[in-house]
């Protein structure tokens, strides 16, 4: 009659790490015959190719910063209008679209969509805005220049991001006389959440301007909306 052997606990405990030890090198086998994927936080620069990279020339082609082909290669002609944008709205001056860069231009990577920080950032980018353009305005005059950003987000004459309509070349004062890199009143925030929200104080309007100040011939002779404190909005 065949003998049985009979397992002792040692045994079983040796058979159990061995088992543990097995699987575990062939956990790391999978894992590094699996391709990796590039990191969320990638950065586009020279050399780079791709759609992020249309999507950066296409922004900047639009705002008028760039000047060269839509190809999707990140070449010296691009680099040099991220550099100017950086430059020109107090970001870090590298030639690199990183994490901030994009979000700046309404362009979102997985660790930043807009359903996540993107919303965030829009939230700051509105209130950043409304502070530098409504400072010392009623609260409803504040509301409303967040609700032209907006309304220009939904118009087809303009960029249809937050960011996009607010870094358009030459669209608020703010982001060249030095006011948008100001701290941002408390106000604002409430101001850029109230017109997120849906509050319109201005029925639509899509400009404004100050009747005091304005030297544009042009925006007086649009269809006024209102006047809210210091500021006629118009269509």
């Amino acid at each position: 009659m065949e003998r049985i052997k009979l397992s002792t606990p040692r045994v079983q405990n040796r058979q159990r790490a061995l088992r543990i030890l097995v699987i575990s090198i062939i956990g790391m086998f999978v894992i590094a015959s699996v391709p990796t994927t590039p990191s969320q936080e990638a950065l586009s620069k020279q050399g780079s190719t791709g759609s992020e990279v249309r999507q950066i020339q296409t922004k900047l082609k639009n705002w008028g910063y760039y000047k060269g082909s839509v190809d999707g290669v990140f070449g010296s002609q691009t680099r040099a209008a991220v550099v100017w944008f950086q430059r020109k709205n107090g970001l870090k001056v590298d030639g690199v679209a990183g994490p901030q860069t994009l979000a700046a231009m309404g362009i979102f990577t997985k660790s930043s969509s807009p359903s996540s920080a993107g919303g965030q950032s829009n939230l700051n980018l509105l209130a950043r805005i409304i502070s530098a353009e409504a400072r010392g305005e009623p609260y409803s005059g504040q509301v409303a220049v967040g609700a032209v950003v907006l309304n220009r987000v939904e118009h087809p004459s303009f960029p249809d991001t937050i960011a996009g309509v607010i870094y358009q070349k030459g669209a608020f004062t703010a982001l060249t006389d030095g006011q948008f890199n100001q701290p941002v009143q408390e106000s604002a925030y409430r101001a850029a959440r109230d017109a997120l929200n849906g509050w319109d104080p201005v029925g639509g309007a899509i400009y404004y301007y100050n009747p005091r100040t304005a030297t544009n011939q042009w925006i007086r002779k649009r269809p006024v909306v209102t006047t809210i404190g210091k500021h006629t909005f118009c269509m």
